[in-house]
Order: structure tokens, then sequence, then C-alpha cells
């Protein structure tokens, strides 16, 4: 909780550096656009700047989603954490929702990380879709090598993420019983650690103790190597813009089964991967049933076209171009028009 309140206010002091630092920058040699990578508010944008240079935002996540989750999951939230550090959490992301809603409206683009959290952000800020573009994260696709071949004995699944909340925890829970329930034998590995605002680790006591191995964190060296030991790759977040695990797991060939909410699916070959609605383990353990057949009559192609929609999608050379185009034209468009 300490680490939680301090950080916030290390970042207004970063802010009021990076102000002045942009200030200057902009003094002595005027920037032609500021695009602004990860976070909506725009505390770091001088005041007034945005008046002469279009402000470009690509955020990873907002606020309103977030506190959306943190809501409806408020009866597991109790199991897992003291009702004071939930209410201050949802104090701080409903003030940071209410500071959103207006800065959000500076941006002449709005850099969207997938199609779903273009809705999302459409929907709770009134943004206008006319002044966006669906761009998706990169990937570094050089950091995963050759993909696996053939099918572990038995096979296994991992889940890779923060046990936290709107991650769907509950919901690979009780997909461990399923697994038992149906006979199917499947091993689920479940990485990850907690975040600083949310720890949905007592929620991990109910896993079924037969069938599913909580590792715990990961550093993101070890994770291609996690991914490549897999043959499955689940995703069951209620609320993810991107999720860049998918991506990765795609990278290294590992099909993925994943909720629609996921954004990293989006324009994925359905062959690599299998979506299913939110909250629906009964769906989770099909598509674990579904997912297994496929790699049993063809794993290999399977697995290719896997690496190959991540080629296609995320690699950086295919993002970076989409990004600095858009960036091109929005000063284009905006020197034509007089300014």
């Amino acid at each position: 909780m300490v680490t939680f309140v301090a950080g916030l206010g290390y970042r207004a002091i970063a802010f009021g550096r990076l102000r002045r630092a942009v200030t200057r920058h902009h003094a002595a040699d005027p920037y032609d656009v500021v695009y602004q990578f990860s976070n909506i508010e725009t505390f770091g944008v001088p005041f007034g700047l945005t008046r002469s240079v279009p402000l470009v935002i690509h955020p990873e996540t907002h606020m309103a989603g977030e506190l959306r989750w943190l809501l409806a999951e408020r009866s597991l939230g109790r199991r897992c954490e003291p009702w004071y550090r939930s209410l201050l959490v949802c104090s701080v992301f409903a003030l940071r929702t209410f500071v959103q809603r207006t800065t959000i409206h500076q941006a002449s683009l709005l850099i969207c990380i997938s199609g779903v959290f273009r809705d999302h952000l459409i929907n709770d800020y009134r943004f206008p879709r006319g002044a966006t573009l669906v761009v998706p994260n990169p990937v570094d696709i050089e950091r995963f090598g050759e993909i696996k071949n053939g099918i572990g004995q038995p096979p296994t699944a991992v889940v890779i993420g923060r046990i936290a909340v709107r991650k769907g925890v509950e919901q690979i829970v009780a997909l461990s019983h399923l697994l038992k329930e149906r006979g199917l034998n499947v091993r689920l590995r479940i990485v990850g650690a907690h975040s600083q605002w949310s720890d949905y680790r007592p929620l991990l006591e109910d896993l079924e103790p037969t069938n599913t191995t909580y590792v715990g964190h990961l550093g993101s060296a070890e994770i291609p190597v996690e991914l490549s030991r897999n043959d499955i790759l689940i995703q069951a977040s209620k609320y993810e813009p991107f999720g860049l695990t998918v991506a990765e797991a795609l990278a290294a060939g590992t099909p993925v089964i994943a909720t629609t909410e996921v954004g990293a699916i989006e324009g994925v070959s359905s062959s690599s991967v299998v979506a299913t609605p939110v909250s629906d383990p009964e769906a989770l353990a099909d598509a674990a049933e579904t997912m297994l057949e496929r790699l049993r009559a063809d794993g290999e192609g399977v697995r290719r076209t896997a690496r190959a929609d991540a080629q296609r999608l995320f690699s950086a050379d295919v993002v970076c171009q989409r990004i600095s185009e858009a960036l091109e034209d929005l000063v284009a468009s905006r020197r034509d028009g007089g300014l």
C-alpha cells in the first residue's frame, strides 16, 4: 500500500519535470507532434501546447475499464484483500477515470491497441471514432526460437498473467476442476504474481491439486522458454485491451485459447486460436478439447500458422511503420489546414 501511494506522488513529481523539459525543447526546436505512449492523462504535456501542436495518445489501458471490474468483482476482492485497500484503489481509479474523460479529448489522434479496446474508449469516454486508429502492440519475434514439435504427454496449458482483478483467475480455478470431471488429461501451469493494487492469490487455494501447478513469478527472459515447453496458452481475462502474452505465445508457435475481450486475438487465423465468451469455464474446457484435437491432427501446421500470424500482425517493422505513417499523415493534414 505504501508503494502504491508513494508511486502516485513520484509520478506527480516526474510529470512536473517532464512538462518543464518539453517546454524547453519546444522553445529551442519546435515539435511537429507530441506522441504520448501508455497513459491517457496528459500531466506531462505543457499546458496550452496542444493548441498549436497535435497530440497523439497511445494508451495501454483505461481507468474506466479497470474500475468497472474492480466494482464488478468486489465479492472476490473481499475474499482476498482488506476492505480499506479496495476502497482506496477504487477511489484513486474513480478520480483517474474522471480526469481521463477530459484529457483524452485533447488528442487529435487516438492509437488503440485493439478494436475491442477502441470500442471501450469510445463508449466510456465518448471519443470520436473518426479520430482513432487500431494498431496492435509489437512483439520481438526473434526472442522466440524454433517452434515445438509434437505434443506433451500429458499435454500442458499455461496461464501467464497477473493474479489479479479482471484476469479471470476464478475461471481458471473452475477450469481446473472441470478438466478433472471430464477426464481430460491436461496439466495446467499458472505463471504470474499479484499487482501492487490487486492480489487474488488466495483464490488459487481452491485449484484442483492433481492437475494444476502454480509456478509464481517468472522474469521476462524466462517467458520464451515457458511458452515453448507448453502446448497451449489460456487467457481468460474479462477485460484485456491487448494481452502481450497472447501475442508472444503466437510468436513462439503456441496456439491460444482466449476470451473475446482479449484484443491480441483480433486478426489471428482461426486454426491458431479458439475464442470463448467471458466468464464461461465450460467454454474454456470445450476449447481445450478442440485445440488438443487440432494439435493431434496437425500440430506442426497449427504451430507454424501461429508463428506466421505473429509475424504478420505483431512484428516491430509492421507496427512501427503504421504508427510512423499515422504521425506523418496527421502532421501533414494539420499543415494543410494552415497550422
